[in-house]
């Protein structure tokens, strides 16, 4: 090739391609070898200078491509589009194909192609809309020598390298001989490859060793990278002897797959030979009257259930005596169905049936922690459970009730002691149940009596050892159907409920293996009998940093999955998911901040629709395009003379609780309340009055403050109703500062009840005020010194950066506040 020609195929230059002698033959023509005269499907190239020695590359990359082969290929219109157009414009219309591994064909470059391709005649291109389809006959190999063009369209220069073959020697002969018998035994038991040989018996003769190989390894399912080595090897003997193993590999597979089928086939016609012979057996049974009739079915039906269970001997009496009641029952009468409802329910129960307890501290504690994030004293309070199960062989007979606001996990703490242990979970709420049958059934005297909740539950877990859950218990009312209360004190003694009596059944059941988990709100609403049962755990709320780890663990992912939105999608920032906890999330639990997380990901999905973006960042700067305002603005504590700022606990959480005391005239002596105070709260502010009326002067104010003037108190957020003796201390400190001109000049907050003699009384709710401190910001308490036993239970991380004075009597706290 001259300098000139070398320029004119630079890639660099812009019109290389318009100087290329194989594509000057008009851009009208056509490429459409079915319509052309001369050519067929199964057209050979007869002599090797009609191959150019420039051809475009197209890479494939399921399997390469043989010479002896001629198949269809599909490939996709928009990446070889120009190549195939290219191609088209040539007078041989071939092409090469390189096999470029099993990866794909993106992102390929020219080391990526292998030197050995096979260059192939174009028949048959048909173009759709992704698509464009053509008929593939290979022609012969070719080593690639230069590349002309490195990026599509790809454009070589080739040379047709000889394949050294003495189709004459013994050994060669042998190889070929073991090749066409090696097909010859495939098209049997594989009847796909009938087709190809039919193409190969009509292009080649048997007797041409090179073809034969090259087809016989067409046929296999080899891996891509065997069948190259194959291509790639010019020896036709060393290449049969690579063939050769993949031909015997292909034909034991077949057998496999051809056993496989036969096998298959006998049991579907055992299974319609079977099916037959019981078709005839009913009719000839319903012809000669020995068929059963649904009563005999019915009978086989419960005593077959039998065989499996121990039942205990009364209620094997009481099954044997239905069972001959029924026998002699019409199957159309009322009592019946009764009867047969009755013995459905007393055979279905799992009589004798347990699972397996897994007592297992390490693995509980692994459940435990995936599972739940925080609750350290709750997870080891669970472990301590289990290790005492341990030594005692099993945890039945036990009945632990969860304690804690809504949302803090009560529910899944319940299911994850049922995955610790290997037991199956049942939960039911008793909620507002009001009906003491729904827990110990209906006497069958009743139309459409049912067994109560319980058995209910065995039945459906199928052991008499589950997990039941109890929730709401702090919800159940009361009517003049019974007390539902009452009913469960029988089922949650571990000295009663080993002979649970259900009305329906009638029977007693052992509800002793059964570990009973009860959730509630409050205790105050759980009748004090019932209580005195079960063994409490108190789930408090969680702080901030507790629920930033909720949310990125749990909430976040199983948000992100129910909408079926990938990760990378929606990119919530920490600094954007701390500012929804602190300005849109402050309960104590998480569900509120589950809701807003969910709020998010909705108008996260919108946007990524309508503005087609590939992902939505959620950062502080625009998160109140998705949530709106904050709810919550950064508390400020109160501050100023008669102000102290006090800790209470309801039922969702702790909370802060500001008191201020005011003087609003000097005309006359009085004393006002408001705020929507209980009687409790009320008795609280008298006692302070008095108590501060009559030692004012012991801790250094005016002893005639309080002759003269009217005293306000109040506590904001007047719409909620507030009680409860924990607000003594407080109310003392606001008349006390009010008289004394002094402001308390720090973030303080306190607790605690007072008496008239000025000791300071024991409150509850210690973890719940304290973590309400800290979600204020306020990092030094007091608290009753009653309650420092309460304190130092407290995690660790809870008491991290806090101060706490610990008071006996109200000169402590006030040694505190003023100094």
């Amino acid at each position: 090739m001259s300098d000139d020609q070398d320029r004119r195929h630079d890639p660099e230059g812009p019109e290389w391609l318009q100087d290329d002698p194989d594509a000057a033959h008009g851009e009208d023509e056509q490429l459409d070898l079915g319509d052309q005269p001369g050519d067929s499907q199964h057209a050979v190239v007869p002599a090797r200078e009609a191959l150019p020695e420039r051809i475009y590359l197209l890479p494939i990359h399921n399997r390469p491509f043989f010479p002896a082969q001629v198949q269809p290929l599909v490939i996709n219109r928009e990446r070889w589009e120009e190549t195939i157009e290219r191609v088209a414009k040539t007078p041989h219309h071939a092409v090469g194909l390189a096999f470029v591994g099993e990866g794909g064909v993106e992102g390929l470059s020219h080391d990526d192609f292998p030197e050995i391709g096979t260059a192939v005649k174009v028949h048959k291109l048909q173009g759709e809309e992704n698509q464009i389809q053509f008929i593939a006959q290979g022609m012969q190999r070719f080593r690639i020598q230069r590349w002309i063009s490195r990026k599509p369209p790809y454009l070589v220069e080739v040379s047709y390298p000889r394949e050294p073959v003495d189709a004459e020697a013994d050994e060669t002969r042998a190889y070929a001989m073991s090749l066409i018998n090696g097909i010859k035994e495939l098209l049997p038991i594989n009847p796909l490859y009938g087709e190809e040989l039919k193409h190969y018996l009509n292009r080649f003769s048997p007797h041409e060793p090179g073809p034969l190989t090259d087809f016989a390894a067409a046929i296999t399912s080899a891996k891509g990278r065997e069948l190259q080595d194959v291509l790639a090897t010019l020896p036709v003997l060393a290449r049969m002897q690579k063939v050769l193993p993949l031909l015997r590999k292909e034909i034991e597979v077949a057998q496999l797959q051809s056993e496989i089928s036969d096998q298959v086939n006998a049991q579907m016609q055992e299974r319609q030979r079977e099916f037959f012979l019981r078709e005839q057996l009913k009719v000839i049974q319903r012809e000669l009257g020995i068929s059963k009739d649904d009563r005999e079915n019915d009978v086989d039906t419960f005593r077959d259930r039998l065989e499996s269970l121990v039942v205990p001997p009364k209620v094997l009496t009481r099954i044997e005596e239905e069972l001959d009641k029924l026998a002699v029952l019409e199957t159309g009468s009322p009592e019946y169905g009764t009867t047969r409802n009755y013995l459905d329910w007393l055979t279905s129960l799992p009589w004798g049936v347990h699972s397996q307890d897994q007592l297992d501290l390490a693995h509980a504690r692994e459940v435990l922690d995936r599972d739940h994030d925080g609750l350290a004293d709750v997870k080891e309070r669970i472990v301590e459970f289990l290790a005492e199960g341990t030594f005692k062989g099993d945890v039945g007979g036990s009945i632990l009730l969860l304690v804690g606001p809504p949302g803090v996990g009560k529910t899944s703490i319940g299911r994850s002691i049922a995955e610790a242990l290997g037991r199956e979970f049942y939960r039911f709420s008793v909620g507002g149940m009001r009906d003491e049958a729904e827990i110990k059934g209906h006497r069958r005297t009743y139309i459409g009596a049912m067994p109560g909740k319980l058995v209910q539950a065995l039945k459906e877990v199928e052991v008499e050892n589950p997990v039941i859950m109890l929730d709401e218990i702090d919800k159940m009312g009361q009517s003049f159907q019974g007390d539902p209360a009452s009913a469960l004190l029988e089922v949650l003694d571990p000295e009663q409920n080993v002979d649970f009596l259900d009305h329906y059944l009638d029977v007693r059941l052992d509800l002793s293996k059964v570990l009973f988990v009860c959730t509630a709100n409050t205790l105050d609403a759980i009748p004090g009998p019932l209580l005195d049962r079960m063994e409490q755990i108190r789930l408090s709320g969680y702080i901030a940093e507790e629920k930033l780890a909720i949310a990125r663990h749990h909430l976040w992912p199983k948000l992100l999955k129910r909408a079926n939105i990938p990760k990378k999608r929606i990119n919530l920032t920490e600094a954007a998911l701390r500012q929804v906890i602190e300005g849109y999330a402050r309960e104590a639990g998480v569900r509120q901040l589950e809701k807003q997380l969910h709020r998010i990901v909705r108008k996260a999905a919108v946007k990524l629709l309508e503005n087609d973006q590939q992902s939505a960042k959620v950062s502080v700067k625009n998160l109140e395009e998705y949530l709106g305002a904050p709810l919550f603005r950064k508390e400020q504590v109160l501050k100023g003379e008669g102000v102290v700022t006090g800790l209470a606990w309801t039922a969702m959480g702790g909370a802060t609780l500001p008191i201020e005391a005011g003087k609003v005239h000097s005309l006359t002596r009085g004393f006002k309340l408001t705020g929507k105070l209980g009687e409790v709260m009320q008795e609280s502010a008298n006692i302070a009055y008095s108590y501060v009326l009559g030692h004012l002067a012991e801790y250094g104010a005016d002893a005639d403050f309080f002759d003269s003037a009217f005293v306000h108190l109040h506590v904001p957020e007047g719409a909620t109703p507030k009680d409860g003796p924990s607000a003594g201390v407080t109310m003392t400190t606001a008349l006390l500062s009010l008289a004394r001109h002094q402001a308390i000049d720090r973030p303080l907050a306190m607790t605690g009840e007072l008496t008239l003699t000025g000791q300071v009384l024991p409150v509850g709710g210690i973890r719940e005020k304290v973590i309400a401190a800290r979600r204020s910001g306020i990092f030094e308490v007091v608290l009753p010194d009653a309650n420092r036993r309460d304190y130092d239970e407290l995690p660790d991380h809870l008491k991290e950066g806090m101060t706490v004075h610990f008071a006996r009597r109200y000169q402590d706290v006030a040694r505190v506040v003023f100094d």
